[in-house]
């Protein structure tokens, strides 16, 4: 089986160097990594390009959009969806194939942040538990193409909670499963906007999502936290 890491970039020129560095670090040879770039004006492609990634711009950003245009030319038999401020662990690419084998068609990790902070850490402990009301795209997110495919991909209509939404599809064709090791992304936003904020913000933008609340509006929300 083949892996595809595919990485969904907006201005990351901070991060995805570092980033793609620690994955050919760690990944197989023949292990395909695809930056999905959002039309960055920073040096985000130029970084990746100089790693040796194919990058691709996507004509507009929009995480789904992007993610779907990475899986689109991508080759690999399992697809890893990665934030650009997210590390997984070193055994990352072992993992995923051994619950591929053991029947699961699709998964995340555990999520870490790299600020200690006790709310935090709370946050993270939360994600051990297979429910999708704690299931964040920083917990990255494995997936069997053919079931990708079935299920249409991300939901480009969707601005927010793209990587939620898709899950619960994914559950009803396959087992989900949330792997015991963490991957540790960046605390960046928590630091600009603060703990408590940005976290009742979440909280806000959650719920009114499952109360039907439009994207545009759940944007609206987001953008006043920022």
């Amino acid at each position: 089986m083949k892996l595809s890491v595919i990485i969904p970039t907006y201005q990351e020129e901070d991060t995805i160097g570092p980033l793609l560095k620690h994955l050919q670090q760690h990944v197989s040879t023949g292990t395909e990594l695809i930056v999905a770039d959002g039309g960055s004006s920073d040096a985000t492609r130029c970084i990746a390009e100089e790693h040796g990634v194919r990058v691709l711009t996507c004509a507009r950003k929009g995480r789904a959009r992007q993610m779907n245009t990475g899986a689109a030319a991508s080759t690999g038999d399992i697809l890893y969806f990665l934030h650009a401020d997210t590390y997984p662990p070193p055994d990352f690419e072992q993992q995923l194939m051994v619950a591929v084998k053991q029947g699961y068609g699709s998964g995340c990790f555990r999520l870490r942040f790299d600020l200690s902070h006790w709310f935090l850490s709370l946050n993270a402990w939360f994600t051990r538990f297979d429910v999708d009301a704690v299931r964040f795209g920083d917990q990255s997110l494995f997936v069997r193409r053919d079931i990708f495919e079935q299920v249409g991909g991300f939901d480009e209509r969707l601005l927010l909670l793209e990587d939620q939404e898709v899950v619960g599809r994914l559950r009803k064709l396959a087992r989900f499963i949330v792997l015991p090791q963490q991957v540790v992304t960046s605390a960046r936003k928590y630091k600009q906007v603060g703990v408590y904020r940005l976290q009742a913000g979440y909280f806000l933008i959650y719920g009114l999502y499952r109360l039907g609340a439009s994207q545009q509006r759940l944007v609206r929300v987001y953008k006043w936290l920022l």
